[in-house]
């Protein structure tokens, strides 16, 4: 039987075809493709100021200098999260202060968040995982009552909207990823959405060495920017996957309401934590279960080594980051952000990308139940 990857990228022969003219025209750096993304992404957010990037993390790099994050300042974020979330942070010489997720969304509680800042938080970096929107009502509430920004790490957000408003079309510096498992790709890339026009301009100087290109062909730089610009051989997948982003999502979400339907037939006898059944304010960029690790006599690494061997990716997506040796040595240590910790540890992300089929989804959750069945405790069976 054909494997099955947690996700595959779609491609289709018209994006390909327009790569292949980007290639034959010589110009395949930053150029004539990348405007043309950045406007349509403009447009995509409503008209607000967007640039486009080498990666989602360089985005978040981008709008922490941009926010004035620095040295001595603390910025507040979930542990629940792909690591650069808060590497970002370290990197800028700040400290990432996390808080602890809720146990119904695995997004950051924001009931929590308050008692967290002191006079140094500077920002809030709140991330929306498997792109399930966090309240943006309430975080840009705590936000506006302490003077913070907020930049969001809306990397697997895009499309996901929030209360009917599309995430990037408002709010504060968003920073989305175009990553290859992403719901748009452009291969590796990202972009930033930007408040008005005069950040816009420090952004596109922070992307390639601070450079200012003068009339007489000269240039002056004036802050030290890094080199974090998109390709148009990028840029020309992004355009052609941006108009096929509703069509995209709207395929996730009927596989994920297939997720549902079939894990309701046996999932009582299981005991596995399904994601929240939430269809207004998310993209199903992942469809991700929690193990009844307390309840079986393997562990997770032997559960995915029996996916695997059924042909079924899977991921996890993931670990509580305060727990890496990083961050342990920042004072960080197991038992403080205990939900976080017990998602981490159970988490798997099954397969869902635009391609797979009805047939593909029943495969899986059957897998997934001959597997728990199979190696349920017997005081549990």
């Amino acid at each position: 039987m054909e494997y099955l990857p947690f996700t595959r990228p779609d491609i289709d022969e018209a994006t390909i075809a327009g790569v292949v003219e980007v290639l034959r025209s010589g110009w395949i750096t930053s150029g004539p493709q990348v405007k043309a993304f950045e406007a349509k992404l403009s447009e995509y957010f409503g008209g607000r100021p967007v640039r486009a990037l080498v990666s989602g993390t360089g985005a978040l790099e981008l709008a922490l200098e941009l926010a004035g994050v620095g040295g001595g300042d603390e910025v507040i974020t979930t542990p629940l999260s792909w690591v650069a979330t808060a590497n970002v942070v370290v990197r800028a010489g700040a400290r990432p202060v996390f808080v602890d997720v809720n146990p119904a969304t695995r997004l950051i509680d924001l009931d929590r968040v308050e008692a967290a800042i002191t006079p140094r938080t500077k920002a809030i970096i709140p991330v929306d995982l498997a792109g399930l929107a966090v309240d943006r009502d309430r975080l840009y509430a705590i936000a506006r009552k302490h003077g913070l920004r907020v930049i969001e790490d809306a990397a697997q957000s895009m499309g996901t909207r929030w209360n009917g408003r599309r995430i990037g079309s408002f709010g504060d510096l968003v920073c989305l990823s175009f990553h290859a498992n992403k719901n748009l790709t452009t291969a590796e890339g990202g972009c930033l959405v930007l408040n008005d026009a005069a950040e816009a301009l420090r952004c596109e100087r922070l992307r390639l060495q601070g450079v200012v290109r003068l009339p007489d062909g000269g240039q002056e730089v004036e802050v030290p920017g890094a080199k974090l610009n998109l390709t148009d051989i990028a840029a020309r997948i992004g355009l052609g996957q941006l108009e096929q982003l509703e069509g995209f999502n709207e395929r996730r979400t009927h596989l994920a309401r297939r997720y549902f339907a079939r894990f309701a037939r046996f999932d009582r006898s299981l005991h596995c934590g399904l994601p929240p059944q939430e269809f207004a304010n998310t993209n199903w960029h992942m469809f991700q279960i929690l193990l009844p690790l307390d309840r079986l006599a393997i562990g997770r690494g032997e559960f995915i080594g029996q996916m695997h061997a059924r042909g079924i990716g899977v991921g996890v997506h993931y670990p509580a980051m305060h727990l890496f040796k990083l961050y342990r040595g920042l004072g960080y240590q197991d038992g403080d952000f205990p939900e976080a910790e017990k998602v981490g540890a159970s988490i798997i992300t099954l397969p869902l990308f635009p391609r797979m089929t009805d047939a593909d989804v029943d495969r899986v959750c059957d897998t997934v139940r001959d597997i728990l069945r199979t190696h349920m405790r017997p005081e549990h069976r």
